[in-house]
């Protein structure tokens, strides 16, 4: 997916998402030069040429700073309430008001394409890279190399590595601009090279997916992402909601499934009609009735029932795709809600 930030240290996230296939081990300049000759014998197995691997690993280096990144754990210190201003402060919400309509014409065109509404592809853009100032300046063959010698994850990032390869093999990108995170997410929108190959889309016809300059790939790749996870362009992606007083805490999804298949999973058990979530007391935050709609959603508690509860609703489940972070989702609700309301006019930018 996009990778979607999945290595990177989103504080709190709610559910583990790769195991460790190995303990840590010592690395060293000259073993991750030994491996990257392996590396490159290997490539040549899966039908790689000869020119493309060495002129893609002709500046090939060992970044420690990635395996720091990679090794370090996130300290659970926030609550959504202390997470969110930081994610979605004023000023992002203004330049993404002010950035929504500067593009309103391209966005609005890609929406009714892929029926994603523009508001989320803004939101998403803004969260992951600043509305593109910050891609990652880290040449994508080297971090990814230098994850996969560091081996809890070899499997992973080879995968990465050879979608990486067929990337260049195609002729979108050259090797020399071909940047990213530490983790090898690519572009303005953060794909990982697997997540390229199954999203990114050439939204202007000229022959390339550029999700590094090409705003047009850039935001109809994202687009196509969320389609492809099954969005519903006339549904939004939840909201928050109180609860009554003594309310069975148990009929939302766990905190901590282990995975997505079991949050998918858990999911699916819990879901009912928000007429149902109605008749057994829950209220929307000002204590009004929730909507007379046909729709399901689930219910949950990005921190405990204690902190906030939100009714989410399938699309929830596209951006849980993008990034398995209940405060990533919430980032992106509530910043595409700020983007929403008051609707944009001259006055409001």
């Amino acid at each position: 997916m996009k990778f979607s930030r999945i290595f990177t240290s989103i504080i709190v996230v709610c559910v583990t998402w790769l195991p460790f296939n190995s303990p840590a081990k010592a690395l060293t300049e000259a073993g991750f030069q030994q491996y990257v000759v392996e590396l490159k014998k290997e490539a040549l197995t899966h039908g790689f040429e000869q020119n493309l691997i060495e002129t893609s690993f002709a500046k090939v280096k060992f970044h420690q700073r990635a395996v720091s990144a990679d090794r370090k754990q996130p300290e659970k210190v926030e609550t959504l309430d202390t997470y969110l201003p930081k994610r979605v402060p004023s000023w992002k919400v203004k330049k993404a008001r002010v950035l929504y309509k500067k593009h309103q014409e391209v966005l609005t065109k890609i929406g009714n394409d892929y029926g994603v509404q523009p508001r989320f592809i803004v939101a998403l853009w803004g969260l992951e890279t600043n509305f593109g100032k910050f891609t990652g300046g880290y040449n994508v063959i080297s971090a990814l190399s230098t994850l996969a010698y560091e081996g809890r994850r070899e499997v992973f990032f080879k995968k990465q590595l050879w979608a990486a390869l067929t990337i260049l093999a195609q002729g979108h990108i050259r090797i020399e601009n071909m940047k990213g995170s530490w983790a090898g997410a690519m572009g303005q929108n953060q794909f990982m090279p697997t997540s390229y190959l199954a999203y990114a889309v050439d939204g202007d016809g000229d022959g390339k997916k550029d999700i590094w300059q090409n705003q047009i790939d850039i935001f109809a790749s994202m687009a196509n992402y969320l389609q492809k996870e099954g969005w519903n362009g006339d549904l939004t992606w939840g909201r928050q909601v109180k609860l009554p007083q003594n309310f069975d805490v148990s009929l939302a999804i766990p905190k901590n499934t282990g995975s997505r298949k079991n949050w998918l999973k858990a999911w699916a058990n819990t879901e009912k009609t928000l007429a149902q979530w109605q008749a057994l007391g829950i209220r929307r935050t000002d204590g009004t009735n929730l909507p007379k709609a046909d729709i399901k959603a689930a219910l949950v508690f990005p921190d405990d029932e204690t902190g906030r509860a939100y009714l989410a609703y399938n699309n929830y489940k596209s951006l849980m795709h993008w990034n398995l972070s209940y405060y990533f989702v919430s980032s992106v609700g509530h910043l595409s809600d700020r983007i929403k309301f008051p609707p944009i006019t001259k006055k409001h930018l």
